[in-house]
């Protein structure tokens, strides 16, 4: 039992962080790095391995080490509750103000590599792909 909720909570992080990293691509225009965010915690005295941040971005493996959120959430400009999903806290507002754009964007890559992936598609089956992407993203 123990084992599904550390998967489970693991994954959580994993949709935390890739949310957040959406986010400062729509604030900056640019991804932050595993580099960058490394070298933020380590001037506040955390470290953070590239393994241990892929598996935590990856959601494969459970983390619990608060000063470590509290490193990320302060890079994020997040609240560290945020961070951890603790129970009842709340999505911050300027992340659910950036999520229909983050919607948009995710969408867009998907339409963007169907249509380089499936090369000599028809106009009409392109836009048809188009529509559907477009209802799945407005029902979530």
């Amino acid at each position: 039992m123990i084992e599904v909720e550390n998967t489970a909570a693991a994954e959580d992080l994993a949709k935390r962080l890739r949310l957040l990293i959406d986010v400062a691509v729509t604030e900056t225009g640019n991804e932050p790095t595993y580099t960058h965010i490394a070298a933020f915690l380590s001037e506040r005295g955390t470290k953070l391995s590239r393994s241990r941040w892929t598996y935590m971005v990856n959601g494969h493996r459970y983390v619990q080490d608060q000063r470590l959120f509290e490193g990320l959430a302060e890079f994020f400009d997040v609240e560290p509750a945020f961070l951890a999903g603790e129970g009842g806290a709340a999505t911050p507002e300027r992340v659910s103000a950036q999520l229909e754009l983050v919607r948009s964007m995710r969408a867009a890559r998907v339409k963007a590599y169907a249509a380089r992936t499936l090369g000599d598609i028809s106009p009409d089956a392109l836009t048809a792909i188009s529509r559907y992407l477009d209802e799945e993203i407005a029902r979530t």
